[in-house]
């Protein structure tokens, strides 16, 4: 099953996709502030496509849940809560030990080399360094989730991958909100690469246990640091305005 993350490279087959594919791409990486509007006059200009595709384009989007219809007034960039944010992360975290379990109980030599393939890929990525590096935050966020991805590519069910990509989708932009609008250290850097070495470690040695434990623990890390930034967001450390 083909990640739609990783397939805004390919050429759309209409104006109504390809305006789906890009603003679906910038609202995942961040290009828009939660509730931020989304005109579609402004967003013609800016894609060089028709009112009639951005129209569908954003109705689509709204059922994926990436933007929210208002009534006579158009279309905005969905909200952030920490409820929906736990809820989420939740529903994740427990999918994420299904498909991994099963992935280690199916998975061959092809398996064993996507994972460390896309885990060096990985190491040698490194966070942006500013709001401002929106290439390195995309470089990132793509091999990030390539590597999980491979971890539970192999689970051998497709209903679990299309629901963990739906439910990855949205932590993703959860996540660049973070790493969008907060500097990591190099020693944060460091830590996420051993995070993830070390669940490699565990699912290559078909340690189902610890991979589980060591998945889950690296999940509620994230799902932590971002409900920190959403309490400062609320108390009025607002995110700042990306860079368009």
């Amino acid at each position: 099953m083909q990640d739609p993350a990783l397939t805004f490279g390919l050429e759309p087959r209409s104006e109504a996709e390809r305006a789906y594919q890009l603003l679906r791409r910038e609202l995942l990486n961040g290009e828009w502030l939660p509730h931020e509007r989304l005109r579609p006059q402004a967003l013609q200009q800016r894609f060089a496509l028709g009112l009639t595709p951005i129209r569908e384009a954003l109705m689509r989007l709204a059922v994926d849940g990436l933007v929210q219809g208002e009534s006579q007034r158009g279309f905005r960039a969905c909200g952030v809560s920490s409820g929906e944010w736990h809820d989420l992360m939740s529903a994740r975290r427990e999918l994420e030990r299904s498909c991994l379990a099963l992935a280690i109980s199916r998975g061959g030599t092809d398996w064993e080399t996507r994972i460390g393939d896309a885990m060096e890929q990985l190491a040698r990525t490194p966070l942006p360094r500013s709001a401002s590096d929106r290439n390195a935050a995309e470089l990132w966020e793509v091999r990030h989730r390539t590597f999980h991805l491979a971890l539970v590519s192999a689970c051998g069910s497709p209903w679990r991958l299309r629901f963990w990509n739906t439910l990855t989708d949205h932590s993703e932009r959860y996540r660049k909100l973070r790493l969008l609008r907060r500097k990591e250290t190099a020693a944060k850097v460091r830590d996420a690469v051993g995070d993830h070495r070390a669940i490699m470690d565990a699912v290559l040695s078909r340690n189902t246990t610890r991979a589980a434990q060591l998945m889950d623990a690296h999940l509620a890390t994230t799902e932590q640091a971002i409900a920190e930034l959403l309490q400062l967001a609320a108390a009025g450390d607002a995110f700042s305005t990306p860079v368009k």
